[in-house]
């Protein structure tokens, strides 16, 4: 099959870079996992709700060995409004038993994925710029870095939602920005029991909130909470054309967010421990193109692996699925010694037939969905003027709830026509 340095070579140290090689090292290839930071999670500022069933059918004892924060029980839907907070909470002991959802620092975790590739075999290769890709002819055969190469039967490129590396190979073009969003993200330290207390949760029990409306100033987009050991992650995802066309600064929104009324409580005495911003996919299944060469593939963030249905932010176990897909795809093409792209094209079929690919296409609809404008303001300020017709007794005599909503929606200057077409949209996109 000709010389080469390594079978496959892996760019990016996240959860798809990582799975991949690891699965790849099973297999018994030689791996080489390139990562530009001193270390797999150290350039990486995501992290929070990991749906890993998948992790457990991939690394045994997952859940007893992995370095997790807390294993999500209690999911929160939430409309924040300028004087008013709408929760929809969500508690079941089911989401334990077994293990549904857990949260994670990607600075924590990465390294221990990162050390599961290197007893499965993975060299890992940390602090190592890839400037871009060996091509002969039509074929990918490998990096380089200055004048240095590094050849391989198969490259994985798993660097970032930006794939500079794809981009520069011309493999795929710059996502335009109605696909993009800018995520600020807060770590606030609070001890455990603050924790618990604050959060209604025990033993190592967490709350997930998804929160829309003034948490982003009522630009598209939305808020999030999560519980890790002993701190939380709170922050924003604003989509980028929203924020051009409002002149808005970011940073500024997330400081609007959390010193809201309603969520400066939870954080009161905590300790600022790390602060970043990055960008994140919000094209779902659009992203989806021109993710396999010869000897080529394309995985997790740098293929758009990312789905925001308002209930749930997922990216991770959908990264790890396409890995696993891409690791199967590549198998299949070292037992046909057969590289070209026609036979890694297995690697769509593969993802298209597990819950990668389904969920993508259920959830194709959600990004146009997501950008109607009264879900970040109206909607929530009607259920709150609901909510505050039945709580509210000022000694006028009481109605009923549903004339109590016909109020609320005609206070609004909501048509009723209009809602009920975001409601139609909302059944069929989620």
């Amino acid at each position: 099959m000709g010389d080469v340095d390594f079978d496959a070579i892996v760019i990016g140290g996240g959860v798809a870079g990582l799975t991949c090689a690891y699965l790849l090292a099973q297999q018994g290839r030689e791996v080489l996992l390139i990562e530009r930071g001193d270390e797999p999670g150290s350039k990486n500022l995501s992290g929070g709700v990991f749906y890993c069933r998948i992790m457990e059918e991939i690394f045994p004892n997952f859940i007893e060995d992995a370095p997790i924060e807390r294993v999500i029980t209690r999911n929160c839907l939430s409309f924040l409004n300028k004087e008013s907070f709408v929760n929809i909470d969500y508690w079941d002991k089911r989401l334990s038993e077994p293990v549904n959802a857990v949260t994670v620092l990607r600075s924590r975790f990465d390294p221990w994925l990162a050390e599961q590739c290197e007893e499965a075999g993975v060299t890992l290769m940390p602090g190592f710029r890839v400037d871009g890709l060996l091509r002969e002819g039509e074929q990918f055969v490998g990096v380089c870095s200055g004048e240095d190469e590094l050849r391989a039967h198969v490259v994985v490129t798993a660097d970032g939602i930006n794939s500079f590396i794809s981009q520069e190979a011309g493999i795929r073009e710059k996502e335009p920005n109605e696909n993009m969003a800018i995520g600020v993200k807060s770590v606030v330290s609070l001890g455990e029991e603050r924790i618990r207390e604050r959060f209604n949760v025990t033993g190592n029990e967490g709350a997930a909130y998804q929160i829309v409306g003034d948490a982003t100033e009522g630009l598209p987009g939305g808020g999030f909470m999560y519980t890790n050991r002993d701190s939380v992650s709170i922050g924003i995802v604003v989509n980028v054309p929203a924020l051009e066309h409002g002149n808005y600064v970011v940073t500024d929104v997330h400081d609007h967010f959390l010193e809201h009324p309603a969520i400066k409580p939870f954080l009161e005495g905590g300790e600022l421990v790390e602060y970043g911003c990055h960008m994140v996919a919000e094209g779902g299944k659009r992203m989806q193109h021109d993710l396999v060469r010869s000897g080529l593939v394309v995985i997790g963030d740098a293929a758009g692996f990312t789905l925001n249905t308002g209930f749930t932010i997922r990216g991770m176990d959908l990264a790890a699925g396409s890995a696993r897909a891409a690791a199967t795809a590549i198998g299949q093409a070292f037992e046909a010694e057969d590289f070209s792209q026609e036979t890694l094209e297995n690697y769509v079929s593969e993802y298209e037939a597990t819950f990668v690919g389904a969920d993508m296409d259920t959830y194709a609809k959600a990004p146009d969905f997501l950008e109607s404008p009264e879900m970040y303001g109206k909607i929530g300020e009607m259920l709150a003027d609901v909510l505050h017709g039945v709580y509210n007794l000022d000694q006028s005599p009481r109605k009923h709830i549903l004339p109590t909503a016909w109020d609320a929606v005609k206070g609004s200057g909501m048509k009723l026509s209009r809602l009920a077409k975001v409601a139609y949209q909302a059944v069929r996109a989620l």
